[in-house]
């Protein structure tokens, strides 16, 4: 892995890709959501402030457990430009995050559960399927086929 001399206070895209191990295009897809922030050279090349190694470390740990990059970009933001976030910073942040990702086990507490039925059934009724349809949630906020588009009667429009 290359090393960056203390002294050096930016990055290319090149160097942080290399040190993050995240992809060159990772980082520019991370930069258009908001996620990490660059200026350009008069040459118009990328460069970062160191603290972007820890912010795409951030991003990809967060992304690993499955955190939406929406609700990422906005624990972000709670932090002060050019900071990088620390141990308290994660742990407040996982702690908000958690109630979320409790849900999610869940849910695929229960489709593990219920997956053998299904291979068994073949059926996936939308009306009684707990892995299409769990809970009746569907029944609770539209009639018919959620996977459908609604179709409406010849002639109206």
């Amino acid at each position: 892995m290359p090393q960056i001399p203390q002294t050096l206070n930016e990055l290319s895209v090149g160097q942080l890709s290399a040190r993050s191990g995240a992809a060159v295009s990772a980082l520019h897809f991370y930069e258009t959501k908001g996620l990490i922030s660059s200026r350009r050279t008069s040459g118009n090349q990328r460069r970062y402030t160191r603290d972007a190694l820890r912010r795409v470390a951030f991003v990809r740990a967060a992304q690993r457990v499955g955190i939406p990059l929406a609700t990422i970009r906005e624990a972000l933001a709670e932090l002060p430009e050019e900071r990088t976030p620390n141990r308290d910073d994660w742990a407040r942040l996982s702690q908000a995050w958690r109630s979320e990702l409790d849900e999610r086990i869940r849910q695929l507490g229960r489709l593990r559960d219920h997956l053998t039925d299904c291979i068994g059934c073949g059926c996936l009724s939308l009306e009684t399927c707990v892995l299409s349809n769990p809970d009746d949630v569907s029944g609770e906020t539209m009639a018919g086929s959620r996977l459908m588009p609604e179709r409406r009667p010849k002639g109206h429009r």
